[in-house]
């Protein structure tokens, strides 16, 4: 069965993408006069986005690559910036 949630339940939740990473938290939704079109998720200090991302305080993400929310919102890992570890290990 579908459950319903209202928006303001889904401020301050975790976000983790669907290979397990904690990604941020959601900030704002982004509202179109029918629907959600996307979340904004601000970069905590310890999630993954804060590394990807650097002095940038948040991302938008699309509410198509929402895959559940319950007590917790899964994103899909194609929600995340490009990133490559390579130049995180070599500095």
């Amino acid at each position: 069965m579908l459950k319903m949630k209202n928006v303001t339940e889904c401020y301050d939740m975790k976000v983790f993408t669907d290979a397990g990473d904690y990604f941020g938290d959601i900030e704002e939704a982004m509202l179109t006069p029918n629907k959600i079109s996307g979340w904004r998720v601000k970069a905590s200090k310890a999630s993954f986005l804060a590394k990807v991302l650097g002095s940038a305080k948040g991302v938008i993400v699309p509410h198509q690559l929402v895959k559940a929310i319950g007590d917790i919102m899964i994103i899909s890992k194609a929600a995340v910036p490009s990133y490559n570890e390579e130049e995180d290990t070599a500095e």
